[in-house]
């Protein structure tokens, strides 16, 4: 089974996107912050990476920058924003 990984500091994206992927035969995993993604990338295999935009933290486009700087895995990044200024800054930082 694919194993997804979901970042997002929204519990119930997080607890939606979760049940969604699990009921359809993915393994997930999730993390609320950029070290909490990294330490699960150490930990197992991921497939996928589907990566929030605008968390506190640090947002979504420097932390694929630095996903990228050391892994090939795929990331789609999962926004509410519709500016276009968007859709062309994702796919320049690596993600799919």
């Amino acid at each position: 089974m694919p194993h997804l990984l979901l970042v997002d500091d929204d519990e119930d994206i997080l607890s939606l996107l979760t049940n969604f992927f699990r009921n359809h035969a993915h393994v997930v995993s999730v993390a609320e912050n950029g070290a909490a993604m990294f330490a699960a990338l150490e930990k197992q295999p991921i497939d996928l990476v589907i990566l929030d935009v605008m968390l506190r933290e640090e947002d979504g486009f420097s932390l694929c920058r630095q996903l990228r700087a050391q892994s090939q895995v795929p990331v789609i990044m999962l926004t509410a924003m519709a500016d276009h200024t968007d859709r062309v800054v994702g796919p320049r930082t690596g993600s799919r």
